[in-house]
């Protein structure tokens, strides 16, 4: 479990399942950055049953405010290059959106991969008019590398993605 001032980044638990789910495929919850493909329930929960939405290649956690309640989720898997991790989060209620959860959560997944594994960047990647999204990966010490040109089909059209990314030794001097 990472710790935060507002927030608490930990494992799902079975106690939690129906509410996640219940959550996570809330469609119109996820606005215009997030895929309308969902999984059925059952899949979601044979899926928790194998391995807890935690393996080799990905780590789900979810993000839970201070009265213990699951507001969002935040994730890490493998990437383009063996040491290279993507960072992906996503929370579930509009009205929560700029009280810094999700930048809080962020920064302690980050900690919590260096500090941990041996990984020498880390990446998000976020539509550009999602200026939400590029604010918590500025806040978090991303640098934009560039545009991914109609890279993801969200929504029934093609979106570009900005490719931010963070190294180990530009984290170091920051916890300095």
């Amino acid at each position: 479990m990472l710790k935060g001032q507002s927030c608490t980044v930990r494992h799902l638990v079975t106690a939690d399942l129906n509410t996640f789910i219940a959550l996570v495929n809330d469609l119109p919850s996820r606005g215009d950055y997030f895929s309308t493909h969902f999984k059925s329930p059952e899949t979601m929960r044979r899926e928790f049953m194998q391995n807890s939405f935690v393996t080799e290649d990905s780590e789900l956690f979810v993000i839970e405010d201070a009265a213990h309640h699951i507001i969002g989720v935040i994730t890490h898997f493998k990437s383009r290059t063996p040491t290279t991790r993507e960072i992906g989060y996503r929370l579930f209620d509009e009205k929560l959106v700029g009280r810094g959860y999700v930048t809080e959560a962020c920064r302690l997944v980050i900690d919590y991969l260096f500090n941990v594994y041996q990984y020498h960047r880390l990446e998000l990647l976020t539509a550009p008019e999602n200026v939400a999204s590029v604010r918590i990966a500025q806040k978090c010490g991303f640098q934009a590398e560039g545009t991914l040109r109609q890279s993801f089909f969200i929504n029934g059209r093609y979106q570009d993605v900005t490719v931010f990314s963070l190294l180990r030794p530009e984290w170091e001097t920051r916890r300095l």
